[in-house]
């Protein structure tokens, strides 16, 4: 898709608008996180140093996958490298949409854990257990690779001691993959206060996923 043939003004405003979101239920605090949508051959992402709580679309740079600007006055996140590098492993026809937060729960498990395990089924619209993608430098493409890596075959990971990344065939879809995140990792810290968390087995998974399929329940009805 050409850049002529994207509504750029459409895009920017719907990053803007999940930014807003995000921040409204404290996944997104100050300038920590960043959120972006692909059309295209184009991204619209958030820019660098904007308090997410205030996005307007004039505060979203649209690139093309290269990372040249395209649109906009402001320089893009410093996390560009992640959100292009997701979008070019996973083509236009998978991933639309990435959010990457610093959620306080989400960010607290990845500074403790080397994986959020399944310990509720909801998790499974997430893929199964959680990596948590090792530590590098913010902005670096060691940081993005690594988190590429830990969302195979997932739709969303943990970075050690840094936050969170969902994905998604949609940028709504996205966000609320953040939400769920942010739920799983914040139900463990309470199960953990109170003990040992029982973990769902490999066929108490496999049980979840042949019900919803059966029952054609929600995402995960949608697995063939």
């Amino acid at each position: 898709m050409s850049a002529e043939a994207v509504d750029t003004a459409a895009l920017r405003a719907a990053v803007a608008d999940a930014a807003l979101r995000l921040a409204d239920v404290g996944l997104l605090v100050g300038a920590a996180g960043n959120v972006s949508a692909r059309a295209g051959d184009l991204v619209a992402v958030t820019g660098t140093g904007i308090v997410l709580a205030r996005c307007r679309p004039e505060d979203v740079t649209v690139v093309d996958l290269d990372g040249h600007v395209v649109l906009g006055d402001r320089g893009p996140t410093s996390e560009l490298e992640l959100h292009l590098g997701i979008y070019r492993d996973h083509g236009p026809d998978k991933v639309l949409g990435v959010v990457h937060t610093h959620a306080p729960y989400s960010t607290a498990v990845a500074c403790v854990l080397d994986v959020l395990p399944v310990i509720h089924y909801q998790q499974l619209l997430l893929g199964g257990d959680i990596r948590v993608a090792p530590y590098a430098t913010f902005g670096t493409e060691e940081l993005a690779g690594h988190v590429r890596a830990a969302l195979t075959d997932r739709t969303a990971a943990l970075m050690a001691n840094h936050g969170s990344v969902a994905i998604g065939k949609t940028l709504d879809v996205a966000v609320e993959g953040a939400y769920l995140l942010e739920w799983l990792a914040q139900l463990h810290h309470r199960a953990t206060a109170l003990g040992t968390p029982r973990q769902l087995t490999h066929d108490e998974q496999a049980a979840v996923v042949m019900a919803a399929i059966v029952r054609n329940y929600g995402p995960l009805g949608d697995k063939p």
